[in-house]
């Protein structure tokens, strides 16, 4: 547990070992990524504001590092913003403070009752590679740096290459609900997607496919 609140860890520690765990405690960042990265951790309990290293870098430098162990983050928070943040990061769960014992008890059982996570492939079209763990882009070895958004739209696109995807599937998908009325959100990602990854004289990489949506292409 990485917890810079004396008081609160004490009380989740005590409230932990009473149900079978064993719980080292970190209070700052850099001592807590020291203590995930040791051999034999099975689960990390993340405060998001802490010391040196937040919550964030921690859960990043974790999954860069190779670290698929659970992380359920902790944070007085709220907004979605940070919660998609967290997220993104590569924890697993969240939970807002203040909380109950026993919430967070139950969603630490159903972390560690999953299948040992396995490092998401690393999807490559063309000379574009987008890595899924961490989170980052790259067109011909260049970091290309996209919103929240623009990064599902982009996965969704590249695990489908040469698939046409008409406007409402990728509403469905990468925006989570079945958009049936005219919208043009996703012209306008899209468009956001091409700026960034084909410039002014990079090559094409997302077509139109007329009447219907959009369809990522590897190179010619």
């Amino acid at each position: 547990m990485i917890e810079d609140e004396i008081k609160m860890a004490r009380a989740i520690r005590r409230g932990l070992e009473q149900e079978g765990y064993v719980v080292d405690v970190a209070a700052d960042g850099e001592a807590g990524l020291e203590a995930a990265l040791e051999p034999g951790v099975d689960a990390v309990i993340l405060d998001l504001m802490l010391p040196g290293k937040d919550g964030f870098a921690v859960t990043h430098a974790l999954r860069s590092q190779g670290r698929w162990l659970p992380v359920l983050m902790l944070t007085a928070r709220d907004g979605v913003g940070d919660r998609v943040r967290g997220l993104d990061a590569g924890a697993d769960d969240y939970l807002v403070k203040p909380f109950a014992f026993d919430e967070l008890l139950a969603r630490l059982r159903a972390l560690l009752r999953r299948d040992p996570m396995v490092r998401p492939p690393v999807l490559t079209v063309g000379d574009v590679v987008l890595d899924p763990a961490a989170h980052t882009v790259t067109r011909a070895g260049r970091p290309v740096s996209l919103s929240t958004k623009e990064f599902a739209l982009l996965e969704f696109l590249m695990r489908w290459p040469g698939t046409v995807m008409s406007r409402d599937r990728i509403l469905l998908h990468v925006w989570d609900y079945d958009y049936t009325g005219r919208s043009n959100v996703v012209d306008v990602y899209v468009g956001y997607l091409r700026r960034k990854l084909e410039g002014p004289s990079g090559d094409p990489l997302i077509r139109t496919v007329r009447g219907i949506g959009y369809v990522l292409q590897g190179p010619a």
